[in-house]
């Protein structure tokens, strides 16, 4: 009897942890460092550069975005969808509708960059 005592309070602690463990990993990935447009002078510089001439195909021929002079009228106007680095990093992996991806053409760095930057200048709001 007293192991069935012991075995249920086991299988309870057990369960109370994991009824726990999604809200610690979901507070956990909030403190991981992330694609941000926090990012220093040098990089929101070269993400522009990438933007409005370096990637290929360049964003600006086909995203309007004010900070870079651009009216592109293909993919969205990025100041009115304002998309955070994060979002905007996704797609230039993934590419999303007629967008390419850049994963083949834009080192992790690039991408990181050109997410920061477009954040920043669009007034995303994280």
């Amino acid at each position: 009897m007293k192991q069935s005592v012991q075995y249920g309070s086991l299988v309870a602690v057990i369960l109370g942890i994991a009824a726990l463990l999604p809200a610690f990993i979901l507070g956990a990935a909030a403190l991981l460092p992330g694609p941000s447009f926090a990012a220093d002078p040098a990089q929101l510089a070269l993400g522009k550069k990438l933007f409005t001439q370096s990637a290929v195909p360049a964003c600006a021929v086909c995203h309007a975005l004010k900070d870079a002079g651009s009216q592109g009228a293909i993919g969205p106007a990025l100041d009115e969808l304002k998309p955070d680095a994060a979002r905007v990093a996704k797609a230039l992996r993934d590419g999303i509708g007629q967008m390419p991806s850049y994963k083949a053409t834009l080192n992790e760095a690039q991408i990181q960059a050109l997410a920061a930057y477009v954040a920043k200048a669009a007034g995303a709001s994280k």
